[in-house]
């Protein structure tokens, strides 16, 4: 069982493509990176199986697919607790909207918040420029371990690191089809 479950999903983006900044370069869509998932795929996995009965849930959305976000977290079930992090990338996409820049990592309750509890002065917001598609700030979950130092910590939808961080990512369990498979944890 996991107190603290850091996830990343693939959504689904049903095809849709993006572009760089200036639009001269297509990137493609998450599809051309990795398998996503659509919702209805994401809620059958056995999320709860894995999580302590207090217990947190940090789960990346990106910003069309805020209300799918809180659908999956209480399909795995959690309850809406708040936005835990804002990752201003440093660099915007077109967007049918407004110019995109920012990712919010929302945080899910199972429980009671799981202790002791370590550092609670981490900022919600983090300013680090974006790298490679779907890549999130390592310091994300370095500020995860400063609040739950003692926590046993999964990330799901891992995806494979270079070898420094990899050993400082030695104490977290690692579930996903890109995860380093002696380390890989998967459910029934």
């Amino acid at each position: 069982m996991f107190d603290i479950i850091y996830a990343d999903p693939p959504w689904d983006y049903k095809g849709q493509r993006q572009h760089t900044d200036g639009g001269a370069t297509d990137t493609g869509g998450a599809s051309t990176h990795y398998p996503t998932m659509r919702l209805s795929e994401l809620k059958r996995l056995d999320v709860q199986s894995i999580a302590a009965a207090d217990s947190l849930l940090f789960l990346w959305v990106t910003n069309p697919h805020l209300d799918q976000g809180i659908e999956l977290l209480k399909s795995w079930g959690f309850q809406w607790a708040t936005v835990g992090f804002v990752w201003d990338k440093q660099r915007v996409n077109p967007g049918f909207y407004t110019m995109s820049q920012v990712e919010l990592c929302l945080i899910g309750k199972r429980g009671r918040i799981p202790q002791p509890r370590g550092a609670r002065n981490v900022r919600q917001l983090v300013s680090s420029r974006r790298g490679r598609h779907s890549a999130k700030p390592e310091s994300i979950r370095r500020y995860i371990e400063t609040m739950f130092p003692t926590q046993r910590r999964i990330e799901l939808f891992a995806r494979p690191l270079p070898p420094d961080l990899f050993e400082r990512r030695s104490d977290w369990a690692t579930w996903g089809n890109e995860a380093d498979p002696t380390i890989n944890i998967g459910w029934r």
